[in-house]
Formats: structure tokens, sequence, C-alpha cells
């Protein structure tokens, strides 16, 4: 795949790799972290609405401003600073449609409406995903959001 042009900045190529590398830390690393730790500068294949780091060095690596906290073997928060350029971000969306078109099932879908959107303008944003949820979920045991909170469109139906 290409590299990506971003404020005058040659990014990296995404990299098919990098899922594998995130599924095994999913499973090998994240049981293990029971103390605190904040997990920061993610691949941009991990986070297509997030916006590219400051950092120049990190930016041109393809790096995003993100973190995510874990505790007890799981993950607490996370957060990022939006991605609020429409040209970058319709072609990190489109790179993930492909993605999806070639079978990988967390891959972002295209979203037209989205682009128009952050064509309109789209001021600087960040968001932090950290709730009352993740506390129920430390309080029953349970490791899934879906088990603690209302998803009636994500469970599947019981016969």
């Amino acid at each position: 795949m290409a590299s990506l042009e971003y404020s005058g900045f040659r990014i990296r190529a995404i990299s098919a790799s990098v899922p594998s590398r995130i599924r095994k830390t999913e499973e090998f690393v994240e049981e293990h972290l029971i103390e605190p730790h904040f997990i920061i500068d993610h691949p941009v294949e991990t986070t297509p609405l997030c916006k590219f780091h400051r950092n120049v060095k990190q930016k041109e690596e393809g790096i995003v401003e993100r973190f995510e906290l874990f505790m007890l073997g799981m993950e607490m928060a996370n957060a990022y600073s939006e991605l609020n350029d429409p040209i970058v971000q319709e072609t990190l969306l489109r790179q993930q449609q492909e993605a999806k078109d070639a079978g990988d099932k967390e891959a972002h879908p295209m979203d037209e409406e989205f682009i128009e959107a952050l064509n309109t303008g789209m001021p600087p944003t960040g968001g932090l995903g950290i709730g009352i949820d993740r506390l129920v979920m430390v309080l029953t045991g349970e490791v899934s959001i879906r088990d603690v909170i209302y998803f009636p469109m994500m469970k599947p139906h019981q016969s």
C-alpha cells in the first residue's frame, strides 16, 4: 500500500502486520497488566479516526495520539485526539473499507456522510471512554462490556 501524505509529511505505508501484532498483545499481554498501565502512541492501523502524533518522527512513523489505561487485566479507559482533516480521514477510511472487503471484521466501513461533515469544518476535539460501565465490569468480574450494559443490537438472539 502506498504511503500517505499528511500536512507536508510522508507517513509510512499502512502495514498488514499491525493487526496481528495487536491481536497477540490482546491475547498474551493485556491479562497481565494488573497494576495501572498506560499504553500510548498506537499505530494508525488501530485507530483510523485518530489524529497523527505531534512529534514529527512519530508522525512519519504513522503513530497516532491515543492512550489506553489497563488495570486488573482489562482496558479501563481509551482516549485519543480526533482526526479532523477530511482528506486524510477519507484516505484512511477507504483503506479500512478495503480491509473490510478483504475480510477484516474489525475494520471501519467507509462513511461518506462523516467525510462530508468534516469538509464543513470540525474544531480540534478529543475523546475519553471511561464510565460506570467499566467500574461495573470490575465489580461484577465481567470481561466484556457487552455483559454489563444494554446493547440489544450487539447481543446474539437466544432461541
